[in-house]
């Protein structure tokens, strides 16, 4: 049988209108994705639109969360008729947390978990199990089986989420400029940071100031590219799956293990053996693992 959550991952408002529909929502720093359902679990649309990481601002997150049900093109669909099972990254931070729920634009009822629990949910359907994700940003999850979570790493593009989009894009960066200053050769990695953020030192530093998060991930393709031609690439991309590997033997050293994100699945093979022997793949998603949630809170006792 399906785990039981513990109720402090739980995030959840009821409005006490009635629901028509049921909707995944998984959303993160570069964009939102929406599965609907109806009451017999039937999937009747998917829907995608910009970030909503909280860490962007409650109103764009709930803006572009109207924007990718919208987007599913499910005749009548209406937020005040739906329950939402929400997967969004920054729940972690509780200002932020606490400013999404207050700008709620009156949704039927919502559950809200991190984005990390969500893909979790959907790659185990709801059984314990690990997940390790890298995408824009990187973490590894484990469902226990007395319904608790353990987690590592989450710790944020500033100063974490090794291994990432985010995090290459930052190292193809500071490579960047250490050859500007002649601290480090200008290969072809450095080359294509340079056609893309700028040549000069003024570029460079105004691309920084206002990159972001998705501004750095949108570098982290540039590595991949020069990986046949740039050893400096080929450092990084090992150095990047050092550090999944170590959040995935930290998150828990037995469970089976799934992978989930953009930057996770192109390293997978640069993983050790001990994650490999692990690793299973996929039941869903985190936007199946959302909708899971809700189905599993409208299933629970009053």
């Amino acid at each position: 049988m399906p785990l039981v959550l513990d109720p402090s991952l739980l995030t959840s408002r009821d409005s006490g209108r009635p629901v028509r529909w049921w909707v995944g929502i998984d959303g993160g720093g570069t964009s939102t994705r929406a599965l609907v359902a109806d009451a017999q679990g039937r999937i009747l649309g998917r829907g995608e639109s910009g970030a909503s990481a909280l860490g962007q601002g409650a109103g764009q997150a709930w803006r572009h969360i109207a924007d990718a049900v919208s987007c599913a093109e499910v005749p009548g669909l209406d937020l005040q008729h739906c329950a939402l099972g929400l997967g969004l990254s920054g729940t972690g931070v509780p200002a932020q947390l606490q400013a999404f729920v207050a700008a709620d634009p009156g949704v039927a009822r919502f559950t809200l978990v991190t984005d990390g629990l969500a893909a979790l949910l959907g790659a185990h359907g709801g059984r314990p199990g690990a997940l390790l994700i890298s995408g824009t940003g990187s973490v590894a999850e484990a469902l226990l089986p007395d319904g608790s979570r353990r987690m590592t790493g989450g710790w944020g593009w500033q100063i974490g989420d090794e291994g990432s989009g985010a995090w290459l894009g930052q190292q193809a960066m500071k490579l960047a400029q250490a050859a500007y200053d002649s601290r480090a050769g200008a290969g072809p990695l450095v080359q294509s940071v340079w056609r893309q953020a700028g040549t000069t030192r003024e570029d460079l530093l105004g691309f920084c100031a206002t990159a972001g998060q998705g501004g750095y991930a949108s570098l982290a393709p540039l590595v991949f590219e020069h990986e046949a031609d740039d050893p400096a690439a080929v450092a990084l991309l090992d150095e990047a799956a050092r550090a999944l590997d170590a959040l995935a033997a930290a998150v828990h050293p037995t469970l089976p293990l799934a992978l989930a994100g953009s930057i996770a699945l192109r390293l997978a093979e640069r993983l050790g053996p001990a994650l490999q022997s692990r690793r299973v793949e996929p039941q869903g998603d985190a936007a199946a693992g959302a909708l899971w949630l809700i189905q599993q809170q409208e299933m629970a006792p009053a």
